[in-house]
């Protein structure tokens, strides 16, 4: 599966001084993003971790566009956008109710194996959906 949409709504909890989203639940919004990802590919943590496997984030880069405000309808939207040998990369962009896009990054990762906690090639279930 390619693009995924998971769809938020702001909470008063996640709004700063400035009354918008503060800058870090952004970075929260994307995980989620790839965490629903993830499940809609069958790629559940518990079907990584059987298998000996956990990716591990080691680079975001986010564009903030524009606020968003306290009951605002948002899009989490998330894409592969490559796939290396132990390393892949997520494209994803949070868009508000009228298509604005309010923020985007790019977001690598690496698998890693959990009992050596050294990188590891990218299991093929997990490179075949990237590719898909």
């Amino acid at each position: 599966m390619g693009e995924v949409r998971l769809d938020v709504v702001v909470r008063c909890t996640e709004i700063d001084v400035n009354a918008h989203v503060n800058n870090a639940k952004f970075i929260e919004y994307f995980e989620w993003g790839r965490e629903e990802w993830y499940d809609r590919n069958g790629l559940t943590y518990d079907r990584l971790k059987h298998e000996g496997v956990a990716t591990v984030t080691v680079n975001v880069n986010v564009n903030y566009r524009a606020e968003c405000r306290q009951g605002e309808l948002l899009s989490i939207v998330t894409a592969p956008e490559r796939v290396g040998r132990t390393s892949f990369a997520f494209r994803q962009e949070i868009r508000k109710g009228d298509g604005v896009v309010a923020a985007d990054a790019s977001v690598t990762l690496v698998t890693i194996d959990t009992a050596t906690r050294r990188p590891r090639p990218v299991p093929e279930a997990l490179a075949t959906a990237l590719k898909g």
